[in-house]
């Protein structure tokens, strides 16, 4: 039986008019949650066990897309993606994510969303998770090393190739959660002397490394949140607009809600920490509200990929809740689950609620900015990344916006959506869900009709192989132009592995 994606009919029948008109320029606060699956939010999620009033009200009061999509299914490269309107498998990053203390992956050259926005009179701000890389200094010169019988790390000295190197004025947040140094960097600079080691944490999924003395994981989060209200509150009195990137080290690893929310879901932590996340939500819109720039702010919440195992979804579902919804896998994967996430636009002076269907991905907020704000993207901007903002402005959805959108796993390995086909050149998952062996005999690729087969459970590649060849065809094409929008042909960077892949010819 076909199923389709809904959500509650409140957000069908909202009749919020339109405002009039504000100034040409809106504040932007783009949220990012951390493996935060579609299933959690309650008004996407007929059957969800976990209550988020304040995402439900920003999604009865906005625009929510149905098929929404990150352009990894983990985190550093979906990060790259958002902040370049470049899918992630251009960067020198080809596979995984980032590690301790690794090297920049944004080059300061490249034009970013915060160095698009700047251009056009914005104060930016980074407030969060960045996991893109920088800098860290040593004391020897050497790659930083941080373990029980060495370190060489020099946190007296300026920290570069973050945020204030690609285009935020201002960066308050970690590099990841999970991750030493265990402390706050603001701008170039750790708040504190890291000197306190830390062993590996099996039970919040903590890296072994240095931070601060009595660093208290539950209250990352909580000090974001402050952070992110005190930036509102200040930029509210400027003159100019502004842009804060959002990014929340929740629901990811570790796993910590505050003893305010811990037990709230009856389900479990990860539950809780999702009902934390909701508020937080709620704490930016209440700052809005407060100031009064509800109306001319544009908000952006989703989530940088499907939901982590480590939400321990056997547990969930024996209490009712899947937060991958009603798609297969889960974060990492090729299947929906790894990458199919929540996303909501909120924006009152301009946008009336209304839902679309339209498949998108997170690369094309860089060119949907730069049309609010008109500023015009060049050849080698915002290569894979396309302009939303007709659908956000219409009713109807009349034009289609992508020609097809290519998502990547953990492994490196490729899917290509267009219309209703879906081409995974893979014989798995490419990520956690499933072993990384195909059984024997397994088909090569996969083809799934995803107007008939959301779910993603019939492999149609048999009997569709001009359809699948069509799709690997185009992907080729992609991926050899450096650019899956109209303009003239880029450069990827950093070699890849092309040669070890047998579809690429």
């Amino acid at each position: 039986m076909k199923k389709r994606l809904s959500i509650y009919p409140s957000l069908l029948i909202s009749t919020l008019a339109m405002a009039q008109t504000g100034p040409e320029q809106p504040n932007i606060i783009f949220i990012l949650a951390d493996d935060l699956g579609y299933g959690d939010l309650s008004c996407l999620n007929r059957e969800g066990k976990i209550n988020t009033p304040n995402l439900d009200k920003l999604a009865a009061d906005g625009v929510v897309f149905t098929d929404a999509h990150s352009s990894s299914a983990v985190s550093t490269p979906t990060r790259y993606g958002i902040l370049t309107g470049r899918y992630n498998w251009r960067s020198t990053l080809k596979n995984g994510v980032l590690g301790i203390y690794s090297k920049p992956i944004i080059p300061t050259e490249r034009t970013t969303m915060p160095v698009l926005l700047r251009s056009r009179n914005y104060r930016t701000a980074c407030i969060g998770k960045w996991h893109l890389g920088m800098n860290f200094p040593t004391t020897d010169g050497e790659e930083p090393v941080d373990n029980e019988n060495r370190y060489n790390l020099d946190f007296s000295k300026q920290i570069t190739g973050g945020p204030c190197e690609v285009g935020f004025d201002y960066f308050f947040g970690v590099d990841a959660p999970n991750y030493p140094p265990y402390c706050f960097i603001e701008n170039r600079q750790t708040l504190d002397i890291p000197d306190t080691f830390y062993p590996v944490s099996k039970e919040f999924d903590c890296r072994a490394g240095r931070g601060k003395a009595a660093w208290d994981l539950e209250q990352i989060l909580p000090a974001l949140e402050t952070k992110a209200v005190e930036y509102i509150n200040k930029s509210a009195k400027k003159e100019e607009p502004f842009f804060l990137y959002f990014p929340l080290t929740s629901p990811h690893t570790p796993i910590v809600p505050t003893s305010e929310y811990k037990d709230q879901s009856k389900l479990n932590l990860y539950a809780d920490f999702v009902m934390q996340t909701d508020a937080v939500v709620g704490s930016i819109m209440e700052a809005l509200e407060k100031n009064n720039i509800t109306g001319n702010t544009l908000i952006v919440f989703t989530s940088d990929n499907g939901c982590s195992p480590r939400a321990d979804f056997d547990e969930l579902g024996e209490k009712g809740h899947d937060p991958s919804y009603i798609f297969r896998g889960m974060k990492s994967d090729l299947f929906e689950g790894g990458h199919h996430i929540p996303c909501i636009v909120h924006w009152p002076e301009k946008i009336k609620p209304h839902i679309i269907n339209q498949t998108i991905c997170l690369t094309d907020f860089m060119a949907t900015f730069a049309a609010i704000t008109g500023y015009r993207l060049s050849d080698n901007e915002g290569e894979d990344s396309y302009n939303l903002l007709p659908l956000l402005l219409g009713t109807e959805e009349k034009e289609i916006i992508r020609e097809a959108t290519v998502h990547h796993s953990i492994n490196g390995s490729f899917t290509i959506r267009k219309g209703k086909w879906k081409l995974l050149l893979s014989a798995t998952s490419g990520g956690w869900s499933e072993p990384k062996k195909a059984p024997e005999n397994a088909p090569e690729y996969q083809l799934y009709n995803m107007d008939d087969d959301i779910e993603e459970k019939h492999n149609v590649y048999d009997k569709y192989p001009e359809i699948a060849d069509d799709l690997r065809v185009l992907l080729t094409r992609y991926i050899k132009e450096g650019r899956s929008t109209p303009g003239l042909p880029q450069t990827n960077d950093g070699e890849y592995p092309w040669k070890q892949i047998s579809w690429m010819k």
